[in-house]
């Protein structure tokens, strides 16, 4: 198996406020758009954030996902400036994102701060100098 990832797959409970969010708010472009069931968004160039609906979340993966509290995930976007990172959280916020956390320099030399996408998915938007940091982006 190579070591890869293709699809980040997150069920949500309220796709068209999804939809607003993502497409209205942040001003990205679906690849796909099945209302009711689905919402995909290219996001690099061999993966794509695909946005399920619970219900059919469930249906396909045999389980429902868990409920209350925190999701044990958090989706990063790395950018090549702290200004950028002040940019990005602004415009989040303007599409309704629940501000998590301004960004802050964080001890191991990076510039990261945090919202929340209608389902309480945490994205870090993140600044990071390191050759790591320089390896995720564009």
């Amino acid at each position: 198996m190579e070591q890869r990832i293709s699809f980040v797959t997150l069920a949500v409970t309220d796709l068209d406020a999804t939809r607003r969010f993502y497409v209205d708010g942040l001003g990205w472009h679906p690849e796909l758009d099945v209302p009711g069931e689905v919402l995909m968004f290219r996001t690099g160039e061999h993966l794509v954030l695909s946005l399920w609906d619970r219900a059919h979340f469930a249906a396909e993966v045999g389980a429902e996902p868990m409920s209350g509290g925190l999701p044990p995930i958090t989706l990063a976007h790395n950018l090549a400036t702290k200004e950028a990172v002040d940019t990005v959280l602004t415009t989040a916020r303007r599409a309704g994102a629940d501000p998590v956390a301004d960004a802050v320099e964080r001890d191991w030399g990076g510039y990261t701060g945090y919202f929340a996408d209608p389902d309480g998915y945490r994205w870090e938007v993140a600044f990071n100098p390191g050759p790591i940091g320089e390896l995720v982006l564009p």
